[in-house]
């Protein structure tokens, strides 16, 4: 039994064909480490042509996390994009991974505000065998290094959180990345930490928002993290940002998951307010017979403006079109109350956005199945009866008859005429037979009768 779990536990697992990188054909990417959906990544749009190398010999290289660095080939390597080198540090060296060669290299140094008389350090060398082996090793040593110097910033009572270590190629130096709301005083953990890890140390103070895009994940928009993917130049964000595009002011919907406010809400402010500025001003209330409205609210893309007759609360409600308000605006400026906030056109007129709901997209009931009408279900007497009818031989058909309820209906009003004279003629007879019986009786009887 031990043999076949032993024999279980090395057999190499299948990678699925979907989940397999494309460079090592491994899972992806576990192996080569590609970088194609980092926030550093860059396409390379003038790799095929021809000379593109040749005129210029400075080199792009990609370390852990978002740290890069420019170097010169000054040894005219063959060197291609994904190559493991080893570069020059102060001290020793280390080992990064080539993102970029060629003329774009310069452009990037560009974009990256390097100055130009900085100093561009060499590339000694393709890495190794023995120089992979050593990095690796200095990399399985960042998890336990991290974990131990939380232990020891705790101990010196320092109000910071060191999220991350990052060792050099050849495990001499190692950048210690912490967080702290302000300034700390960290030279007696310096110390401390090279003494316990025998090694020199660099600290580098990183922001909420350089913390969550280096862990990553997914946004309340379905999307991966903007800071994880693409963004690298973070920008502050106020909360005046929010209030041009009347975002409610909610912490909790405003916040990203590095408890700071979104990156996102600074895309479209740009829009906003150039749109917002050609917009009636919001301060200036309109006065009509009724009464005065106030400034409620705004809807900026529609290009509507609501009223109301309460600061306060949304009262007598009246949406207007910009061009109605300032219509209004002019018609108070020269003394005039109109009777109706609301004009006669804009109340006639209903104006039909561009925007349509074609696809049935904005219903709430989309996705709710659509209830299947049930067929009437056969009789099994009718069934039986038809089967019955089959077997039976065919009859001659029969001459209908006249249908006598037919003619009865078309003599209803002949039946009932006969029927009222035949009620008057036995009301008639019975009048007649009264008066005879009241004549008889009231008749005398005969002389001879009296003597007897």
């Amino acid at each position: 039994m031990n043999k076949d779990k032993q024999q279980v536990a090395a057999a190499p697992v299948e990678v699925p064909a979907a989940d397999k990188c494309v460079d090592c054909g491994k899972s992806c990417c576990a192996a080569c480490d590609n970088d194609s959906r980092s926030n550093l990544h860059a396409c390379n749009w003038l790799a095929d042509v021809p000379g593109n190398t040749t005129d210029d010999n400075l080199v792009e290289v990609h370390f852990k996390n978002t740290r890069r660095g420019f170097y010169r080939n000054s040894a005219n390597l063959d060197l291609h994009e994904g190559d493991l080198v080893a570069v020059e540090a102060n001290p020793g060296h280390d080992i990064g991974t080539v993102a970029m060669t060629g003329k774009l290299v310069k452009l990037q140094m560009k974009r990256a505000n390097l100055r130009p008389d900085i100093e561009i350090l060499r590339v000694f060398r393709k890495a190794k065998q023995a120089d992979i082996e050593r990095f690796e090793a200095a990399k399985a040593r960042e998890v336990d290094t991290m974990i131990r110097s939380r232990k020891i910033a705790a101990d010196l009572n320092l109000n910071m959180k060191i999220g991350d270590v990052e060792y050099q190629g050849d495990g001499n130096k190692a950048i210690f990345y912490y967080i702290a709301d302000g300034r700390v005083d960290f030279r007696q953990l310096i110390k401390v930490l090279a003494d316990v890890f025998k090694i020199r140390v660099e600290m580098k103070q990183i922001g909420a928002r350089q913390e969550a895009g280096r862990i990553g994940g997914i946004g309340p928009c379905g999307r991966p993290l903007c800071c994880a993917s693409w963004m690298t130049n973070f920008v502050s964000v106020a909360t005046s940002a929010a209030r041009f595009q009347d975002i409610s002011l909610n912490p909790q919907k405003l916040a990203g998951q590095c408890a700071k406010l979104k990156c996102c809400i600074n895309f479209e402010v740009d829009g906003y307010v150039e749109a917002v500025r050609q917009l009636p001003p919001r301060d200036v209330p309109l006065e009509t017979a009724d009464g005065t409205y106030y400034h409620f609210k705004t809807d900026v893309y529609r290009r509507e403006m609501t009223y109301s007759t309460d600061k306060r609360m949304l009262a007598n409600a009246v949406t207007l079109s910009p061009e109605r308000v300032r219509e209004v605006i002019a018609l108070n400026r020269d003394g005039v109350k109109p009777e109706k906030l609301q004009g006669e056109a804009s109340s006639k007129e209903t104006v039909k956005s561009a925007y349509g709901d074609l696809v049935g997209q904005d219903s709430i009931s989309r996705f709710d199945k659509k209830k299947k009408k049930k067929k009437p279900r056969p009789d099994k007497n009718r069934c039986e009866k038809r089967r019955d009818d089959e077997k039976k031989p065919e009859r001659q058909d029969k001459p209908r008859k006249p249908n006598d309820n037919k003619a009865q209906r078309d003599n209803k009003p002949a039946d009932n005429d006969n029927r009222q004279r035949r009620q008057r003629n036995r009301q008639g007879n019975n009048r007649n037979n009264d008066r005879t019986n009241r004549d008889n009786s009231n008749r005398k009887p005969a002389d001879g009768n009296k003597g007897e």
